[in-house]
């Protein structure tokens, strides 16, 4: 859930509430923020006419601005004319609330809401394309996008991330952190069956009915932060949600040591074991975006 450290970043971040940082722009006042988040954008000189949207969401102790310079999806974005949203949280050590009640519900009042609160703020101010909003992150950034994807079904079409965990797996917890988090789902003792983490989910927002996002999520075998068990707790989870079973492996994909892990025709669901790889998986912003069809 930890990544390089970033003090001086994060200094600068939040010394301001509105300016320019490089290409990304800080927003305010976009609506219901109920735990503080900080919103930054990264515009592609020319837009879309209907953009689509991508949320990127930092690891434990980054900021918005830390992860646009590890993410690096500017040259796709001014290519396709989408928007890039690198939200900040300064709560529980700089960690996305993945485990709280408000967050694991649907307008709640977490983290989760604020998110979407950005998204809905693009979609008005910009013209986005609504069924084109895709969430994306590494670590802390991977959980909230398995919970995002969860609690938020009709917002997201898909979601792409590294080194996480399933949603719900730290349901409960006294916190997200490293410091504050239960350590049982970070080291991979929060095992279950597909259905029952689809329960789970579905609780999270019990009246929708319709289909779920799209998933792809990366682990590396090496990784003892987050265990690399979680990899196949998510993958359980997403398989159940979708109703699609495990196809094949195949090897040296997208890179050597790599095994892409494909789900039903690989359109719904597909993970990636990376060998010998800590914490985190290194960001492909190529495998992201075609993913997500950008």
């Amino acid at each position: 859930m930890r990544g390089i450290s970033v003090p001086g970043v994060l200094a600068a971040l939040l010394s301001s509430s509105a300016m320019t940082y490089a290409a990304l722009t800080q927003v305010v006042d976009w609506g219901e923020n109920p735990t503080n988040l900080d919103m930054a954008v990264y515009l592609p000189s020319k837009l879309a006419e209907k953009p689509a949207l991508v949320l990127a969401l930092h690891y434990c102790g980054g900021t918005g601005q830390a992860y646009y310079q590890m993410a690096n999806y500017d040259q796709y974005a001014d290519a396709q004319g989408f928007i890039v949203v690198y939200p900040t949280t300064t709560n529980d050590s700089n960690c996305w609330d993945v485990a709280s009640e408000k967050s694991l519900t649907n307008n709640g009042g977490g983290d989760s809401t604020g998110l979407v609160n950005m998204v809905k703020y693009l979609i008005q101010k910009y013209n986005a394309d609504p069924t084109k909003v895709y969430a994306t992150g590494s670590s802390s950034g991977c959980m909230m996008t398995n919970v995002l994807l969860g609690v938020y079904p009709d917002v997201f079409a898909a979601g792409s991330c590294y080194s996480g965990v399933a949603a719900g797996c730290l349901a409960g917890s006294p916190g997200s952190s490293p410091q504050s988090a239960d350590g049982r789902c970070a080291s991979g003792q929060n095992v279950k069956t597909g259905d029952e983490w689809a329960a789970q989910v579905k609780a999270m927002y019990p009246s929708f009915n319709g289909s779920y996002p799209r998933m792809q999520t990366l682990h590396g075998t090496a990784d003892h932060f987050v265990e690399y068990y979680n990899l196949a707790e998510q993958l359980k989870e997403w398989s159940a949600l979708l109703s699609v079973e495990f196809s094949l492996n195949v090897t040296d994909t997208p890179q050597s040591g790599y095994t892409q892990m494909v789900y039903g025709d690989g359109t719904k669901l597909v993970g990636y074991s990376a060998a010998d790889v800590g914490h985190t998986v290194p960001v492909h912003p190529d495998l992201d975006m075609a993913w997500f069809g950008l």
